[in-house]
């Protein structure tokens, strides 16, 4: 019994260290895409906290940027799913959707496994938010 509370103690004592260890910014530009009409890219530039989500990076895009706005809902069962981006909404009936890319610093882009709450953005990445149909 005194030994779990030692080890208790002692965790308790390391936890807030393990958190604030390396909170170094991690640069980022998010990427805002309508392939369905042709509009050209609108580039924005953010910084993330080391081990972030892609979802605090760009809350704090918008709160730093007038120009770039989102809104989510939060699925109970999958967590946050984007459903705006700069007043521009996804439409069930057209079928269209914002669809999360990343393109890594080899220049590789990739369909995340997560969303924006849950993936968490590498240095340099771009993160593409694209506007597009099923």
């Amino acid at each position: 019994m005194m030994m779990s509370a030692l080890l208790s103690a002692a965790l308790l004592l390391l936890l807030p260290g393990t958190l604030t260890l390396d909170n170094k910014p991690v640069p980022i530009e998010v990427v805002v895409a309508n392939s369905l009409l042709g509009k050209p890219d609108v580039i924005y530039r953010t910084q993330g906290v080391y081990r972030g989500v892609l979802l605090g990076a760009m809350r704090k895009l918008m709160e730093s940027n007038t120009d770039f706005k989102f809104t989510y809902t939060e699925d109970p069962n999958y967590g946050p799913y984007l459903v705006s981006v700069n007043g521009l909404a996804g439409n069930d009936k057209e079928h269209t959707y914002w669809e999360l890319l990343v393109k890594t610093a080899d220049g590789k882009i990739m369909r995340p496994d997560v969303g924006i709450g849950c993936y968490i953005p590498s240095a340099n990445e771009k993160i593409i938010l694209n506007f597009t149909k099923m």
